[in-house]
């Protein structure tokens, strides 16, 4: 059955919260369930990077965010068409380096991907994505604990006399295609640095940096926020998001209309617990 099955999807657009279509590529019934069955039956039991935090088990926007709390920099970069610029060609690669022989890892490829690429709709995508990786996080991993980023121009990658910060950490984490870098001290430099050799890095893979606003550098005195959830000095929802659900709960439990409605509430609640739950114990004393 899987080598005399045929993909199809269902394409489409929808609105993305930052402006703009995103492409969405629905796989046929047939096709997902095969897909599901990769999944469960092949990629689970695989090991993502430890960095790579979107769709793996035991992570969340929580436990990704926690590892930026109370740092003086947090840096947010976004891979742009992440989906469909992870190519067929690197996920076929990636079977065969795990073990398939060619015939197998073209097949399963063929089941994995859509016009060249990993399609966003597809069950299989967001595991393969970080599985594919997984280099690439490495190597994001090891420039964050480089104590040679504070010692490179970030323009020309070349040494310079000028000694690492004391004291500086960086860390790092990526959720789908949300890269977040933070640091311990305030450093340009760094930062900078950091910018360039992420999208030098990036680029051995196909990938490309959103510019301007999606680029966000936030310090301490600013709302600092990972994967929406503030992390200046512990795990939250963002301010108007608290007043909001605060004044719908009023609003609901005294009868009058809200702006929400109770199923709406339930999924804030779901967030909340899992804020509650996830959070560092040091975060909820």
């Amino acid at each position: 059955m899987l080598t005399s099955h045929v993909p199809a999807y269902r394409e489409f657009t929808v609105a993305k919260r930052s402006g703009g279509p995103r492409k969405i590529c629905a796989p046929a019934p047939a096709t997902r369930e095969l897909q599901r069955t990769i999944n469960r039956r092949l990629l689970r039991g695989l090991s993502a990077h430890p960095c790579a935090t979107g769709f793996e088990r035991g992570h969340s926007i929580v436990t990704n965010a926690s590892v930026h709390v109370g740092k003086a920099v947090v840096l947010k970069m976004d891979v742009k068409d992440f989906f469909n610029s992870t190519d067929a060609g690197r996920v076929c690669n990636y079977f065969r380096a795990i073990g398939w022989n060619h015939e197998t890892a073209e097949m399963l490829t063929k089941l994995c991907t859509h016009d060249g690429s990993l399609p966003q709709g597809a069950p299989t995508s967001p595991r393969l994505s970080n599985l594919v990786n997984h280099a690439l996080d490495a190597r994001l991993a090891g420039v964050a604990k480089s104590p040679y980023v504070a010692q490179q121009n970030p323009k020309t990658l070349e040494r310079i006399s000028r000694p690492p910060v004391p004291s500086l950490s960086v860390a790092y984490t990526r959720y789908a295609d949300d890269i977040t870098f933070s640091l311990s001290a305030d450093d340009h430099h760094v930062v900078q640095s950091l910018i360039f050799l992420t999208k030098m890095i990036l680029a051995d893979y196909g990938y490309k940096l959103h510019q301007n606003r999606k680029l966000v550098i936030r310090r301490q005195h600013q709302s600092q926020r990972v994967t929406g959830l503030v992390v200046n000095h512990r795990i939250q929802l963002p301010r108007h998001t608290r007043r909001m659900l605060r004044a719908a709960e009023h609003h609901l439990v005294n009868g009058r209309p809200a702006t929400l409605d109770e199923a709406q509430l339930a999924g804030w609640r779901a967030v909340q617990h899992m804020i509650d739950t996830q959070a560092p114990d040091t975060e909820r004393t």
